[in-house]
């Protein structure tokens, strides 16, 4: 029997059904994967070879596509990965051949508030230590690729300051002028750390490098984690790495990764890590782990080829888009979609009670400190005047031509008032509605959730992107602030104006997606403006360029590209059993 989820924490429940889990002979066994496809790192983490499953599989039908996403989250979450693992697990039991693909977790919330988005209760993906502490080191992949790009650059700034072109050509380098005050990248590490966001450096004499300001970005918001996400093999991922714009020299013209002579290298570091890993929820299902996690810095989406192999290989491919719906699902919708060519059947939006209530007037739940005692009594009042950030988001995704199934995300400290209530406006907007129980009681708690996403994706749709490619970068930047945040439109610093009346002349610019920045906690670019706040604008205080990724990035808001670390982290309580070596405290 499993561990009852009431009483015991989550790695509790995790260790204890890694002692029945399956290994990944087994999983490979059961998806029809020839031995050679199957890359193991042990008994249950393996890689995938995509090249090898999807050349065999080339003329085999897809399945069907469903994208997981959520209301405006609390601080706290909405629980998209426990809700991805129990739908995934409730198609299990229904006798699907389901795959779910979700987001390796960064260092940074699984070290600081967030955890490790392994899922929870009995809808979780094991084994949950290698998941949460690096996995087969794809990230680490990335954080050498991208840093050798900033070694690159540096290094050069620092020769070209120092020597003649006589003395450069000797060196085979040839002077790019670079602008070290113009320098588009950062460095990088998986980890909240708000002490590096602003840095100098270069102290010392000539030898040490060019004294400059820089600074560190968190590890998942890295150019080369879009890349991994969005390309569809080597060739691609090499000649986009190719093409990210480093920094710009002194007349303004970018300078890339490929006039470094440095793209190559960045490949080199990123072979393995563009193969899928395979894991399994609790309940045996499998489950690819692939990209990385924060959609309002990054694009936020499990990849496009973990998501080939999932449609391939089952008739279910369960993805998860990151945070809410306008911002993962927006990515999802008009980047991840048009870059892989895939349409999704249905849209799993997922609501808690206890974020209704918050969108409605309760207090904002503060990570790390005790739930506020407004959220233990019924309030329905709170949870109906919450409903209008969730019907707002039910349009979102309706405007992408989808069919949205609503997902009540129980608690057992919900009362049947309230949950009737969540139904019942939902349902009025057109919307299926499902409750589901999957924290508690795992695929058997998500059946009303599984049949409903059945029914959804055995419906046609009309999907459809918000905006073309020939669509001028400011008139896309106000159709996803008025059409998915409902804002009155949008304001610009100067120097985000300036940048954007640039791009706009670009035609090799005009061509890429765009990728906003915002907070998830707000439709706004306000974190503490909840529900559906009216009479607002979006401000856009810079606008960045991921031309490998091929998206340009609007910055809205005060939001920062490194995180910081809370009074109260998670980090604090993991430990190791000495005696068995085993990890204890994670989440």
């Amino acid at each position: 029997m499993p561990l009852d989820p009431t009483k015991h924490a989550d790695w509790e429940i995790a260790e204890a059904a890694e002692k029945h889990m399956k290994t990944v002979y087994q999983l490979g066994e059961e998806l029809g994967l020839q031995k050679e496809e199957l890359l193991p790192h042990g008994h249950y983490v393996a890689k995938l070879d995509f090249n090898k499953i999807l050349k065999r599989l080339a003329n085999k039908s897809d399945g069907k596509y469903v994208d997981v996403t959520a209301i405006t989250p609390t601080p706290l979450g909405e629980g998209k990965s426990t809700t991805t693992m129990g739908l995934t697990q409730g198609l299990g039991k229904r006798k699907k051949n389901v795959i779910a693909a979700i987001r390796q977790p960064s260092g940074g919330p699984t070290m600081n508030i967030k955890g490790s988005a392994a899922g929870g209760g009995l809808s979780q993906c094991i084994p949950l230590t290698p998941f949460s502490l690096g996995l087969t080191g794809d990230i680490n992949a990335i954080m050498n690729a991208h840093n050798l790009a900033m070694v690159a650059l540096t290094s050069r700034i620092q020769h070209e300051f120092n020597y003649t072109d006589d003395q450069l050509a000797k060196r085979k380098l040839k002077r790019l002028n670079i602008d070290p005050r113009n320098v588009e990248m950062k460095w990088i590490m998986d980890f909240c750390a708000q002490a590096l966001r602003e840095i100098t450096i270069g102290l010392g004499g000539k030898n040490d490098g060019f004294m400059m300001n820089s600074g560190f970005a968190i590890a998942v918001s890295s150019e080369v984690m879009a890349i991994l996400a969005v390309a569809k093999d080597l060739k691609d991922m090499r000649e986009r790495m190719g093409r990210i714009v480093v920094a710009y020299d002194k007349s303004g013209k970018p300078v890339t990764t490929e006039d470094l002579n440095v793209a190559g290298a960045m490949t080199a570091w990123m072979v393995e890590a563009l193969n899928p890993n395979l894991m399994q929820t609790i309940e045996g299902q499998p489950v690819l782990v692939h990209a990385g996690p924060f959609a309002n810095i990054a694009i936020g989406q499990s990849s496009i080829i973990a998501d080939r192999i999932g449609l391939k290989l089952g008739d279910y491919n369960v993805t998860e888009s990151g945070f809410a719906a306008d911002i993962g699902f927006e990515k999802f919708w008009n980047l991840k979609c048009r870059f892989s060519g895939l349409k999704p059947n249905a849209a799993v939006l997922v609501a808690t009670i206890r974020a209704l209530k918050c969108h409605g007037g309760a207090p904002i739940p503060v990570p790390g400190k005790p739930i506020p005692e407004e959220y233990k009594g019924e309030n329905v009042g709170w949870v109906e005047k919450g409903c209008e950030n969730l019907i707002h988001l039910v349009n979102v995704v309706k405007k992408a031509g989808i069919n949205p199934v609503v997902c009540i995300n129980a608690f057992y400290t919900d009362t049947d008032n309230e949950i009737k209530a969540v139904r019942r406006i939902a349902e009025s907007s057109g919307a299926r509605v499902a409750l589901s129980k999957h924290w508690q009681y795992g695929g058997e708690g998500a059946l009303e959730l599984a049949d409903a996403v059945v029914d959804a994706c055995n419906e046609p749709n009309n999907f459809k992107f918000l905006y073309d490619l020939s669509t001028p970068l400011r008139t896309r930047i106000e159709l996803i602030a008025e059409q998915v945040y409902g804002a009155d439109g949008v304001e610009y610093t100067p120097e985000a104006l300036a940048k954007a009346k640039r791009m706009e002349e670009d035609p090799e610019i005009q061509k890429l997606g765009t990728c906003m920045v915002k907070t998830h906690l707000s439709l706004t670019d306000n974190p503490n403006l909840k529900g559906v706040p009216k009479g607002w604008k979006l401000l856009v205080r810079d606008i960045l360029t991921y031309k490998g990724a091929g998206f340009v990035v609007p910055v809205a808001g005060a939001i920062k590209l490194m995180p910081g670390t809370a009074s109260d982290p998670a980090y604090r309580r993991v430990d190791v059993d000495v005696n068995t070596g085993k990890v204890k405290g994670l989440f």
